[in-house]
């Protein structure tokens, strides 16, 4: 598929079919993932895999009840390794963290959906619930619940915002 009509294709999926995503697809959306920029070159992400039923159930309740991600045939809980992007300082791990993992979930969204793979970005949850559940180190911080499926839906295409309504071009300090 080509990256452009990826990108304006890609929708986020809600409702998935009872359909099995391979590990093959699943390594190579990973992969692409790890070929995002990082501060530094640190890479600082880190990858959840959950395929059991009765972990994605209780995913489902630690992100406000948002019971259609434990329909989704994977769910990828990304995290950033605040050890890892350390050098910048507060900075690093208050922005630095948060963007490098942003970038690694868009190659990883775009990767599934050229595979006809759907996805969703989840960032609402209980960030503190998630860790204890998953019982991750203190260092390692949840960031996103990225969920993976056959879409069993099509959704439309949202409203855009016209791009003369957020792009400015300026020299020295003027609007031209």
């Amino acid at each position: 598929m080509d990256v452009i009509d990826c990108i304006k294709s890609r929708r986020s999926i809600r409702k998935f079919k009872k359909k099995a995503v391979s590990d093959d697809i699943i390594n190579k959306t990973l992969e692409a993932a790890t070929y995002a920029p990082s501060s530094g070159n640190l890479q600082n992400w880190e990858f959840i895999i959950i395929k059991k039923q009765e972990a994605k159930n209780k995913l489902a309740e630690i992100a406000l009840v948002q019971d259609f991600i434990a329909e989704a045939p994977v769910v990828i809980v990304v995290c950033s390794n605040q050890n890892r992007i350390s050098p910048y300082g507060q900075r690093g791990r208050d922005l630095y963290s948060i963007q490098n993992t942003a970038a690694a979930i868009q190659n990883l969204l775009l990767t599934a959906w050229s595979f006809g793979i759907g996805s969703c970005w989840v960032g609402a949850f209980d960030k503190n619930e998630l860790s204890k559940f998953l019982e991750l180190p203190k260092h390692i911080i949840p960031v996103a619940i990225i969920l993976l499926g056959y879409p069993d839906e099509k959704p439309v295409m949202p409203r855009r915002v016209s791009q003369k309504d957020f792009i400015w071009f300026e020299k020295y300090g003027r609007k031209l």
